[in-house]
């Protein structure tokens, strides 16, 4: 048992770049009369054990960065999400203490190493066969190190908040989350696109399926649907799976107005709630956002938030996994903007979830 417990040890400080005293200090713009949160979250000392102190620590959220774009090059998508960590750790370090929500109320623990993955992926090319498998294997080796780390900050009893990288990562979050808890979970997919793609080898397209196929996803809600950008096929998988896996279109709520949004939020709460659940965001659901497959159309920043609080304020909510944001994409003089747009994001959460813990 102690040679098992220290193999766990290892692993988790292998995959994982701790954050610093220093490094949140190079993020923390200080002010006369002010706190921000940089001076307020919590980082684990040099030295202790990981999973410990995650299980002493009164704070309830764990901040985790995936700095990776491999499963929206394995896509066909642009890569640029592996930026997203960067920008908004920076504004989130500068989100003022007060008494709506607290910095002290996070743990930032660091980003998992995807170095070497990164370095393999350069001169890769999605158009070849033979180097998109190469993608999809690194994919898989990013899922189990994703899987691992989650799995580690749920059995310690706190909350994950993951932030950047593709939408492959929704696998990890998902496994992890299902094997510490012990059962499989429900997740809430707030996306233009279903993810629900075929078992055609690892990519960014296809997390939800792998995780269902897999049996660790057990009921699944798509939330907002592009009718223009979901295929025949998958709609028709759907159908036959709508027990388990149901949506609803951006274009019957915001367009046609068939359905009403805040009705939409309650049906799909009493479609997932029973069990512990997942929230995950794309934002290439929000117009003008810089990602992989960015859209001029689609639901509103403000309409974002209201979806994060209403899911975030229940029990069951397991984690939040931001992604698909690529700051490396953006305008020179704006790309700071998804980083504060992550910030608002994180804080809703916390904001709306925090009492339910």
């Amino acid at each position: 048992m102690q040679l098992y417990y220290f193999w766990i040890i290892f692993f988790f400080m292998d995959k994982l770049i701790p954050f610093t005293v220093n490094d949140l200090a190079k993020v923390t713009n200080h002010r006369s009369g002010e706190i921000k949160f940089g001076e307020k979250m919590i980082i684990i000392p040099k030295g202790v054990e990981i999973i410990d102190f995650l299980k002493e620590s009164d704070a309830k959220y764990v901040l985790l960065g995936i700095p990776e774009d491999i499963g929206v090059r394995a896509n066909y998508g642009r890569p640029g999400a592996a930026s997203a960590w960067e920008c908004a750790i920076k504004s989130i370090a500068n989100i003022q203490h007060n008494r709506f929500c607290k910095g002290s109320q996070i743990i930032v623990l660091g980003t998992i190493n995807v170095s070497e993955q990164m370095r393999d992926v350069e001169n890769l090319d999605f158009n070849d066969i033979d180097d998109r498998s190469k993608l999809s294997q690194l994919v898989e080796k990013i899922d189990k190190e994703v899987s691992h780390i989650i799995f580690n900050i749920i059995k310690a009893g706190k909350k994950p908040i993951i932030i950047g990288g593709g939408h492959n990562n929704a696998y990890g979050n998902i496994k992890g989350t299902a094997l510490a808890k012990g059962k499989s979970i429900n997740a809430v997919n707030f996306d233009a696109h279903s993810d629900f793609r075929i078992l055609e080898g690892r990519h960014s397209g296809n997390g939800f399926s792998y995780a269902y196929e897999e049996g660790f996803l057990k009921k699944y809600f798509i939330f907002g649907l592009h009718e223009n950008y979901t295929s025949k096929s998958v709609l028709d998988i759907i159908k036959k799976l709508e027990d388990r896996v149901r949506y609803n279109t951006y274009d019957s709520i915001n367009i046609r107005e068939e359905k009403d949004f805040t009705n939409e939020m309650i049906a799909a709460l009493e479609f997932i709630k029973t069990d512990s659940f997942g929230i995950e965001v794309d934002l290439d659901a929000i117009p003008n956002i810089a990602s992989s497959a960015m859209t001029i159309s689609g639901f509103s920043v403000e309409q974002l938030r209201q979806f994060i609080s209403y899911f975030g304020q229940h029990k069951n909510a397991a984690y939040l996994h931001i992604c698909e944001g690529a700051p490396d994409l953006d305008n020179s003089t704006n790309n700071h903007l998804i980083g504060k747009l992550i910030g608002y994001l994180v804080t809703d959460f916390i904001k709306a979830n925090h009492e339910k813990v």
